[in-house]
């Protein structure tokens, strides 16, 4: 019999959940609430604690305005791989806020300086 703990597909359901919703602006209670749920729940769905079950993440889909799809999005390699997919980089409030201002700027020189600001800040200064 197979364990009913989360494992890695479960956990990035999870981690694509919240940046679907940050994407858009809403809070844990907000979406909560148009699931029917309390925001306790939501933050495990969110931390890969609690599953999701099949029914519910269409209803989260439904709330995000987003495909089924797009909260998959990575389970495949997910399931071949124990490092972190990409996507889980921005699942926290302020890489996500970082990374989606970073998109907005047109000028790619100015992208290029700014990747080498963030480098010699985290000490990878690529002298």
């Amino acid at each position: 019999m197979r364990s009913r703990r989360p494992n890695s597909v479960d956990i990035l359901v999870g981690q694509n959940i919240r940046i679907q919703r940050l994407a858009r602006e809403m809070t844990q209670t907000a979406l909560a609430a148009q699931l029917g749920v309390t925001f306790q729940q939501l933050q495990k769905y969110e931390q890969g604690i609690n599953r999701v079950g099949s029914g519910r993440l269409v209803s989260i889909a439904e709330a995000l305005g987003v495909p089924v799809t797009a909260l998959l999005n990575g389970a495949e390699s997910a399931q071949k791989s124990d490092a972190p997919p990409p996507l889980a980089l921005i699942a926290g409030r302020q890489p996500f806020r970082l990374a989606s201002a970073f998109s907005r700027i047109e000028d790619k020189e100015l992208r290029a300086a700014l990747v080498n600001v963030m480098e010699r800040i985290a000490g990878l200064s690529r002298r």
